[in-house]
């Protein structure tokens, strides 16, 4: 049976170091991706044909979309500090999505798609706007972070395909939604894949420790 919330002399000097960086690197991301995302609010231009959204109808599926997302962080949140060793790489690896996420949506100017579901003022739907989660477009975070926690939990198989299948579901609720261009789910996998190869590159040593077998 894996130990949980084993903390026991998990924080060496050198980890706490590390943890205090990755929070650090973390919060200056989530600046930046909410100044961003306000930045592509305000400056947003005319919206653009899509293959798939000229061609499907739209469903409202902002229910999976909102409140799937604050699941998904949950999630994430419970899973990472329940298994230490991957508690620092997460961080890390996230702080990395969302700063590149926030270039990349300072950078694309589109509108929204004129059917659009907009999100509704409902408790999590007000936080969820607040917070700026649904703002901007290229690349899809909904498809995009999930699946880089799968290949963070690449070694798990039943976590790798539970946010696999997320990754999956957020994808096709924002398509339906027409919440997201096309491009911005199908590019999504493969952006976070070469986020997290950035990371393995720049942070190996918290790599390597997520990689340790787990204790029994």
């Amino acid at each position: 049976m894996k130990k949980l919330f084993n903390y026991q002399g998990f924080f060496t000097k050198e980890r706490t170091r590390s943890l205090i960086s990755g929070l650090v690197i973390f919060v200056l991301a989530a600046i930046f991706q909410f100044y961003a995302s306000a930045y592509s609010d305000r400056v947003s231009s005319n919206f653009v044909h899509d293959i798939f959204l000229d061609n499907i109808s739209v469903i409202d599926l902002t229910a999976a979309i909102v409140e799937g997302a604050f699941a998904i962080i949950a999630i994430t949140f419970l899973l990472v500090v329940s298994r230490p060793k991957y508690l620092i790489f997460s961080i890390k690896a996230g702080a990395l999505f969302m700063a590149t996420r926030a270039m990349f949506i300072a950078m694309t100017h589109l509108g929204i798609y004129p059917d659009q579901v907009m999100v509704t003022t409902g408790f999590f739907d007000s936080i969820y706007t607040d917070l700026g989660l649904g703002a901007g477009f290229f690349f899809s975070g909904h498809t995009g972070m999930p699946f880089l926690m799968g290949l963070v939990f690449w070694k798990d198989k039943f976590w790798r395909y539970v946010f696999f299948i997320l990754a999956a579901i957020m994808g096709f609720s924002v398509l339906l939604s027409h919440m997201h261009y096309s491009i911005d789910v199908f590019a999504a996998p493969f952006i976070t894949y070469s986020i997290f190869r950035v990371a393995v590159y720049l942070f190996p040593e918290d790599y390597k420790l997520s990689q340790t077998p787990e204790e029994v």
